[in-house]
Parts: structure tokens; sequence; C-alpha cells
């Protein structure tokens, strides 16, 4: 079955029911009028002449119409490809020459050339014809195994590749967090997450629909924003990264997000210090969350029970996780995908001979199964030929009181091979604390551990989805 039938499923059960809200203008569409845009949008893409299993080239800001058109193209049988809104013209060529789409969607059609269109979705709005008439289209008759996106991954070791992910996968990774985090059709979402990532489509967008719940869509994250939204339509659910916590809290937004059903932080570790200051100031720990372009979501601290700070939690339904040679997280499930895009070699190295797929992450789990990520194996730092997790590290310098932020890599070194060096954003007024952070880390690692570096910065590069960009703190 298709991803989007289920979905289609309850705006017809229930056709009054509100499913997407604009919070800029508060113009509401309930499950007749999704339904009717959704079916009018995949009518004129086929008469453009995208078939079942053309790709797409979706790259489109946050908003009700960005979701009409993601739903579109998935009921048509269209394999959507999300990009980041922030790519040049040359990081979207290399995703289209990739997967060859037919068709681009996107807010500003100068970002790419040479394709049929490039245009916002809401551009390609038309009526609905009926069955037999021009122009109708076969809408929802995807099978589970067929390719309906395809997800190109952060590019943080290479150029990025492209994750074929099935309705299936799709599906299952939706199911999954319908489940666990207890979904209900009452539920409503405070959406404030970009479109082109699997935490804002996998996640947020699909487990929504698929609870048959509803969601507030912002255009951008703006702390003020979503407690108004939070405050105004009744939302019961916000989905954040770290960065975004960490906003809300500066900006003394936290007390807004009280009375939430649930709180869920993922895409990048969280600070256990910002945990705390969520749980205290929000009245409940955030959930942390696992889950990768290829996966969909892996693991969750649970609704009812302990959710850990620093850990990402147990195994979702239908996940199995183990941990491989020196820690490494292997994975597999009806979520994982089957392979990337034309990339027979790739496929080779990430599973192993019995099925299991290498996440690429190191990880510990505990006595009770729950699992805490050290770091990506890309990132250990081999020192002196002793193995270095920069999360160790980087937690070790978070607990200073002055640190607000803090990253660690390796830089190649004559003697050692590579050595440590440390990136901290300190607080304001705080001089450089120099040989204090030395004695401090000195207390709480082995030698080989310590950093012999030490660079405050205002902040720390990161990437969309608040993950540090290891590649530009080594070209410093």
């Amino acid at each position: 079955m298709s991803l989007t039938a289920p979905w289609v499923e309850h705006w017809r059960a229930e056709p009054g029911r509100p499913v997407l809200l604009d919070a800029a203008d508060g113009h509401l569409l309930d499950g007749l009028e999704v339904d009717r845009a959704t079916v009018a949008l995949a009518v004129r893409l086929a008469a453009l002449g995208v078939r079942p299993g053309d790709r797409v080239l979706l790259s489109c800001g946050p908003s009700t119409r960005t979701v009409v058109a993601y739903a579109a193209l998935l009921r048509l049988g269209a394999v959507v490809v999300p990009a980041n809104t922030a790519y040049t013209e040359v990081e979207l060529g290399h995703i289209a020459g990739d997967v060859r789409p037919v068709l681009a969607l996107l807010d500003d059609p100068s970002r790419i050339g040479g394709l049929p269109l490039g245009s916002h979705p809401a551009d390609l709005a038309t009526t609905i014809p009926g069955p037999g008439s021009a122009g109708w289209a076969v809408l929802d008759a995807a099978a589970g195994g067929d390719a309906a996106m395809i997800a190109f991954t952060s590019g943080t070791t290479g150029r990025p590749k492209g994750a074929v992910l099935s309705h299936g996968n799709l599906r299952a990774g939706a199911d999954a967090l319908v489940e666990a985090w207890g979904w209900t059709p009452d539920d409503r979402l405070v959406h404030a997450l970009p479109m082109f990532h699997m935490h804002g489509l996998g996640a947020a967008i699909n487990g929504t629909l698929a609870a048959g719940a509803s969601m507030v869509v912002l255009a951008r994250f703006e702390p003020a924003a979503v407690v108004d939204a939070v405050a105004e339509h009744g939302a019961t659910l916000f989905f954040g990264v770290p960065t975004m916590y960490a906003r809300l809290r500066d900006a003394g937004h936290l007390g807004g997000l009280r009375g939430l059903r649930l709180l869920v932080s993922g895409s990048a570790p969280l600070d256990p210090a910002l945990f705390r200051a969520i749980a205290s100031q929000a009245g409940q720990p955030p959930i942390e969350r696992y889950g990768m372009s290829e996966t969909v979501m892996l693991t969750s601290n649970p609704l009812r029970g302990e959710r850990r700070a620093g850990s990402v939690g147990l195994p979702l339904p239908g996940v199995q996780v183990r941990l491989g040679d020196s820690g490494a997280v292997e994975v597999r499930g009806p979520n994982v995908f089957a392979g990337y895009w034309e990339r027979p070699d790739a496929n080779v190295e990430a599973f192993t001979v019995d099925g299991w797929f290498r996440t690429g992450d190191v990880g510990e789990l505990d006595a009770d199964g729950y699992l805490r990520l050290v770091g990506r194996a890309s990132d250990l730092i081999i020192t002196g030929g002793y193995n270095v997790y920069p999360r160790e590290v980087e937690d070790a310098i978070l607990d200073h009181p002055d640190v607000l932020d803090a990253a660690v890599v390796g830089v190649p070194d004559e003697t050692w091979g590579e050595t440590v060096v440390a990136y901290v954003v300190l607080r304001v007024g705080v001089a450089d604390l120099g040989a204090e952070l030395a004695a401090h880390v000195e207390a709480r690692l082995a030698g080989y551990k310590r950093p012999r570096r030490w660079t405050a910065l205002e902040a720390l590069p990161r990437n969309a989805m608040g993950k540090v960009s290891r590649d530009e703190l080594r070209a410093m």
C-alpha cells in the first residue's frame, strides 16, 4: 500500500477535520480541501508529463503549499527529491545531474536551469477534472516497494549521495512514531522545521498525516512565533533541533511551551544542561530521538518512562539495533532503505553481509537498552594510536559553567598523526579561559583526549539542521 492511502482515508472519513493551518494568515485547510488540492496539483503535474517513478526536485520553504505539493507528488507516484533551500545552483546541479528529474518545484526558478519547470507549487493549482476526462491521473496506487523519496545525505564526509526510500519505508517510519509517541487525530503540531530533511518530512509531516492529526506551519523559526502559535492554535506537539531550543531558552520563551503534550528534539546532540533547562522551564523533559536520511527514525526516549539526557533512547517499534566492532551502530527494520541511488559501491560498504545497515555512528548501550551516541566513525580522532571520540571531549568541556557551546576536531600532526583541537563559545562577558579550561578537562579526561589547542568563537558553524560543520572547523 502507498504511504498516502491512509492519509486520504483520514481526509475522507472526516472531511471537516482541520489538517493544515498557515500561521502567517490563519488560513485553514480541512480534510476535504487538502484532498481536493492534492488531487488538483497531481492532475496538473500529470498533464505536464510527470509519471509514476519519475523524479521531481522539491526545494521550497516551509508553507502549507509545500506540504500540498509534497503530498500531491507522492499521490501521483512520483519520487520526491527534497533539496536544501540554501543550496546554490552548483549544489542543486549536482543533485539534478545525479537523479535526472523531469521537473523542479522551486521557490526561485533562477536557482536551477535546464529543467522543464522551476516554480512554486502554488502556481500549479488547477480545477479537478473527473475520472475519464483529459488529464485525469491514477492516484495512491504505488506499492509498498515503490520508490517514494530520494533523500540526499548531508555530505559531511564527501559529496552527497541519494538514499532511495520506498513508500513502505516511509510508512513504517511514520507508523512507528505514531505508536511510540501516542499520536492521535486530536494532536496539533507546531511545524517550524525545514521541509527538505527527514525531521521535517519523515517525522513531522508523515507522522502528522499518518495519525490523522493537524499541523500549524511556520514559514521560519522564531521563538516568539512558536510560542504564539502554541497559544493561539491549541497545539499539543513541538519538534525542534537543539539550536531552536537554545534560542527559545535565550529569549526567555521556554515557559511558553508549558501545556504541550510532547516536546521532541533531534538532528543533533542536545546538551544535557539545555535538556535540564527545558525540563525545568517547559515543564517536561524533551524526548530525544535518533534517525537519519536512510532510515527515517530509529530510536526514541519513551513517552512513558525515563527520558535520559544524553541518550537517544530505545529502538522504535519494528526496529532492531546492535553494536558491531568498536561500538559501530548497525540497524535493520522495515523503515531502513534498500540502497543508494545508482551507487552499488556505496551499497556494498553500507550493509553487513547479514543485511544490517551500518549507520556510521558509534554508540554505547546501557544495561536497560538505552542507546547513547558517542560520535560519527568518520569523526574519530586517532592520536598517538589512541582513539578519541569528540562527543566525550565535548561533554567534558560543556561541564564548565562559562562554556555555551563546544566542538572538537582532529587536525593533522607530524608527531601524533592527529591532535585534538577544541572550539568553544563562551558566555557573554567571559574572557578567554585558557589555562582554566585546560585544568577543567584535565580532571575529567585522560591525557591523550585533552585538547592541545583552544579557540574561542562567537558561534560554531552549523548546517540547517543544527549539526556542527566539522569540515569548516578543520579548515580554520
